[in-house]
């Protein structure tokens, strides 16, 4: 494999963080999304991450974007100000092969040197069983509830059920200012 290259977005990166992400909604379970999301709707998504706060972070390999990861507002609430969700998904060719733990070590990174920024929150999905173990033993999550999700109607669609799987959560914290800290998976049963 090339080098992976860690880097800040560029406008031009769009298309390939939304076809990567997209490939999940059609094919896997990493998202709960069940509709593809359009161009537009991934330029607000960038949009959206233009403060110092909330920032998204591309590996690319020899000039191709492989996966991404992004601090995400966890709630609109200000007392969630200093708690952001992170979101890291990767190209399927390029899955096992570090990159989303080289981007997990630098978006850690990225929040740990904001001062503003206390918890990190993650949801992992069915299909990602490995990642819970990853980010508890590897990266300092601690496991606070595991949750099975019921079937719900959202617009007419049952949430929480993809590709004829009952998703739960597992609920976990990081923190860098208190001895626990936040992080949401989500894992099959």
């Amino acid at each position: 494999m090339s080098e992976l290259i860690i880097r800040s977005i560029a406008k031009d990166d769009v298309f390939a963080c939304l076809t990567i992400y997209n490939y999940e909604v059609e094919h896997g379970v990493a998202t709960l999304d069940l509709e593809p999301r359009t161009l537009e709707e991934w330029r607000e998504w960038y949009n959206a991450h233009s403060d110092e706060h909330h920032p998204i972070i591309v590996g690319t390999i020899d000039d191709v974007v492989v996966g991404y990861a992004s601090l995400s507002p966890y709630r609109l609430k200000d007392a969630f100000k200093s708690t952001v969700e992170l979101s890291i998904y990767i190209h399927q060719d390029y899955r096992g092969q570090g990159v989303a733990t080289r981007l997990m070590e630098r978006i850690l990174e990225i929040a740990k040197e904001d001062t503003m920024l206390h918890n990190v929150v993650s949801v992992i999905t069915a299909g990602n069983e490995g990642k819970h173990e990853n980010y508890t033993i590897d990266f300092g999550f601690y496991l606070l509830w595991d949750l099975p999700l019921k079937l719900v109607f959202k617009h007419g669609k049952i949430s929480g059920y993809r590709n004829l799987r009952i998703i739960g959560i597992i609920i976990d914290i990081k923190s860098f200012i208190y001895s626990w800290g936040c992080g949401l998976y989500v894992t099959h049963r």
